[in-house]
């Protein structure tokens, strides 16, 4: 496991995906990622999970991973602070 990285599936979820949905998966999972801080309670749609994980697969740098590193520790705070 990795500090950034896709949210590994259950097995139940796993069972559900079809091929497309596995792309995601073609990294080390990982802490946090793209869904986490791109508004994670508020992405209900799974095919847009997919979309996210998969834009961060393609477009990897250590620059990316370390700006979702910091937007992490902001998006934690943030949510903190407002109970």
């Amino acid at each position: 496991m990795s500090l950034v990285g896709t949210r590994p599936p259950t097995v139940d979820e796993w069972d559900k995906y079809e091929l497309h949905h596995r792309a995601r998966l073609a990294t080390k999972p990982g802490l946090t990622g793209m869904w986490q801080i791109s508004g994670r309670s508020n992405i209900t749609d799974f095919e847009e999970v997919v979309k996210l994980d998969k834009q961060c697969i393609s477009e990897w740098t250590m620059g990316l991973d370390i700006r979702i590193l910091f937007k992490t520790v902001q998006v934690v705070f943030k949510k903190e602070g407002s109970m």
